[in-house]
């Protein structure tokens, strides 16, 4: 019988589906069932890093978010973290936080009701505000260091530049930072959904390329194509701070 390092069924039943039915979006890190797809890069660096306070900004069907508090509940399981674990609020197992307006202007989603699949099982904190008013009405004013930022809101290249230029602000020394949708040959032959077209989804590719790479690492993660009869990832990017 074969035995992978990953738990499958687990994968399954609580990382890639919302009780049996695909998470929204899942496809755009390139993630199946049984397949994490770019999720497997963050979940590994939250482990590597052993990041306690991570935030995403904008959510989809919250794919990063779930998999991000996994990970930090494995580091506390696994007794990397000390301390008590506490699901809802900052303790020692640290928090994840997601930022997402709900507007649907860069997807629906689904888990916005307190008794949804995402928020029942990994209680992550949720600011329902537009990235730049939880910067400085909530990260601000609390004094919050992030250890982990996932980029993913606004896809202009405005709104991409806005939200790295504000949030790397507050990073912890080695703070992650990881953009999605970064990669522009997935995104010039992707095939629109009727009435969906003309979204500006080029943003967060061309930002990449304004980077000061003197201040900056930056490591880009594409294999679109490289399976052609296989999803792929969008796109990911991770920057550090050198």
């Amino acid at each position: 019988m074969y035995h992978g390092i990953l738990n499958h069924n687990f994968i399954k039943k609580f990382i890639t589906t919302n009780n049996g039915d695909g998470v929204a979006y899942r496809w755009t890190h390139g993630a199946t069932d049984y397949h994490l797809g770019d999720g497997l890069l963050v979940y590994s660096l939250v482990q590597f890093f052993q990041s306690k306070t991570c935030v995403c900004l904008g959510s989809g069907g919250g794919f990063i978010p779930r998999i991000m508090s996994q990970a930090r509940q494995d580091l506390y399981s696994d007794g990397t973290f000390g301390g008590k674990s506490n699901k809802y609020e900052f303790g020692d197992i640290g928090t994840t936080i997601v930022v997402d307006d709900c507007n649907g202007f860069n997807g629906e989603v689904d888990w916005n009701d307190e008794d949804s699949f995402l928020r029942e099982m990994f209680h992550p904190m949720f600011i329902k505000k537009t990235t730049e008013t939880a910067y400085y009405n909530y990260f601000i004013k609390r004094d919050i260091k992030i250890d982990y930022l996932h980029i993913d809101a606004d896809h202009t290249f405005d709104g991409v530049k806005k939200d790295f230029e504000l949030y790397s602000k507050i990073m912890n020394k080695d703070g992650i930072i990881t953009i999605h949708d970064t990669d522009k040959e997935y995104i010039d032959n992707f095939v629109e959904e009727y009435g969906h077209e003309g979204d500006d989804l080029t943003g967060p590719g061309e930002f990449i390329k304004t980077i000061d790479k003197r201040s900056f690492e930056v490591f880009n993660f594409f294999n679109h194509g490289k399976h052609k009869d296989k999803p792929s990832s969008t796109g990911l990017t991770i920057v550090r701070k050198k």
